[in-house]
């Protein structure tokens, strides 16, 4: 039972796989071009593992940021999870020891896996998400080390690399849209997100956005749970 719930989490993360490798590998070059080795990029993929933040840290690191600084880009960066992680309490209130570290692990691409209504119920379904979590982030890492040791062999200009992050994105955008039949949510997401970005500017929209999409898909959740 366990192999196949393992099998059947490894099946749903190959999609991430493909895109963790490239991304990881990129964050691994930008670390060894500022001058860390494979132990501070294996360390920050593993203790961290916040994908676009761990790409802003690079620039905290080598432009010596102090921790107040540190701590509030992390809290500006990361603020999406505070939003997203709410419609994960019930799935994750009974998952016992696997709780604390599914909680750390839920990135932007797992908590995408694990809402798609596509978990196998009839299963360890705790199990099930403990892996995607773990596969998750084992690809990062192992794409945050590959990374590291080839900007150590080969000559790499890290010039855009950051733009990759922003591409996943996309990706698992269009992914969902492709596999879900209510585009309601995507297009609120959207929309709020391109009325913040005008109201407030490229700096300050990320979390006035978060809190609108909140605020809209809670107060209609009854309607978009018939059209489901």
């Amino acid at each position: 039972m366990k192999l196949k719930i393992i099998k059947l989490a490894l099946i749903k993360t190959i999609p991430v796989m493909a895109g963790y490798l490239v991304l990881g590998t990129g964050f691994g070059i930008l670390m060894y071009n500022a001058g860390y080795g494979v132990l501070w990029t294996f360390s920050m993929s593993t203790l961290i593992y916040a994908g676009s933040m761990q790409y802003i840290g690079v620039g905290l690191l080598t432009g010596g940021a102090s921790v107040i600084t540190t701590a509030i880009t992390t809290v500006m960066v990361n603020a999406r999870h505070l939003f997203y992680s709410i419609s994960m309490i019930d799935r994750y209130k009974d998952a016992g020891h696997y709780k604390p570290y599914m909680i750390f692990a839920l990135t932007d691409e797992t908590y995408s896996l694990l809402c798609d209504g596509n978990v196998p119920e009839e299963e360890d379904t705790d199990l099930y998400r403990f892996f995607v979590s773990l596969f998750n982030q084992s690809y990062w890492v192992t794409g945050s080390v590959i990374g590291c040791l080839l900007g150590s062999a080969l000559p790499f200009s890290s010039k855009g690399i950051e733009f990759s992050m922003t591409a996943l994105f996309v990706a698992s955008f269009v992914e969902q849209w492709i596999t879900m039949k209510n585009h309601i949510p995507a297009c609120t997401g959207l929309l709020s997100t391109l009325l913040c970005l005008l109201i407030f500017g490229s700096e300050r929209f990320l979390i006035p956005s978060m809190l609108l999409i909140t605020l809209i898909l809670t107060i209609f959740r009854g309607r978009l749970e018939d059209k489901e």
